[in-house]
């Protein structure tokens, strides 16, 4: 490996770091629609591997592309803000949606109680929900769904320069080391923002706040929209 490929693997990696921690839409409508979808930990890092590979390997493969037919960089880079600036309107639609189903579900799935009679006369009482599972089912699909096709749509717009150095000496091995290294970063990042932050989750008393989840996810996805619209997040 010559020193310039080395230098740009460790600015590529720098890089995708920077890039995932500095934009909340990477993480942050995991951590909330995991709260709010009641989704394991286990399914949490699926959902977010899968998305997370989607995203990376959208730009690697408009890259290659790129790479193979010729086409200029500044081209490639203005698709990728093409795409970005649609994917953002998107996922401020997604959360604006999400949070006014959130609000409607939180008002109608009001708790009400009942009384229980035991054989030995204790009558005690408690509050019960009414939620149909199979809808619930069918959300729970649908909104991962939307989330993947958001995030394979959403660019990684630092990635491809960094491709197009190795790509004008003809070295695809170069070309694979730095794809590989930007998106093990970006995914690496991701998951741990997301995990840890899910942990420290537990220690706070959520309890309270479960009936409104959905409509938080869908503020906080709503305002990562905003952010991406409006102040290029």
């Amino acid at each position: 490996m010559n020193d310039t490929l080395l230098t740009l693997t460790g600015f590529a990696a720098l890089t995708g770091f920077l890039h995932t921690l500095t934009g909340p839409d990477h993480y942050l409508p995991f951590i909330f629609l995991s709260k709010a979808r009641k989704w394991s930990m286990f399914k949490t890092i699926w959902v977010t591997i899968v998305c997370g590979l989607g995203h990376v390997g959208s730009s690697i493969a408009l890259g290659a592309v790129g790479i193979a037919t010729g086409i200029a960089i500044d081209k490639l880079t203005h698709t990728e803000e093409l795409r970005g600036g649609i994917v953002a309107w998107f996922f401020l639609a997604f959360g604006l949606i999400y949070m006014l189903w959130g609000i409607y579900k939180a008002r109608k799935n009001k708790a009400h109680k009942h009384l229980h009679v035991h054989d030995d006369g204790h009558i005690h009482e408690h509050e019960h929900h009414h939620e149909s599972e199979h809808r619930h089912e069918h959300g729970k699909k649908l909104t991962f769904w939307v989330l993947f096709m958001i995030f394979v749509l959403g660019p990684c717009e630092p990635l491809i320069p960094f491709m197009m150095q190795p790509a004008a000496e003809g070295n695809i091995a170069g070309i694979i080391q730095i794809a590989g290294i930007f998106s093990l970063t970006t995914l690496a990042t991701m998951l741990a923002i997301v995990i840890l932050t899910l942990k420290g989750f537990e220690f706070l008393p959520m309890k309270k706040l479960e009936k409104y989840m959905h409509a938080i996810a869908g503020g906080v996805i709503l305002i990562c929209g905003v952010g991406m619209v409006f102040l290029g997040w």
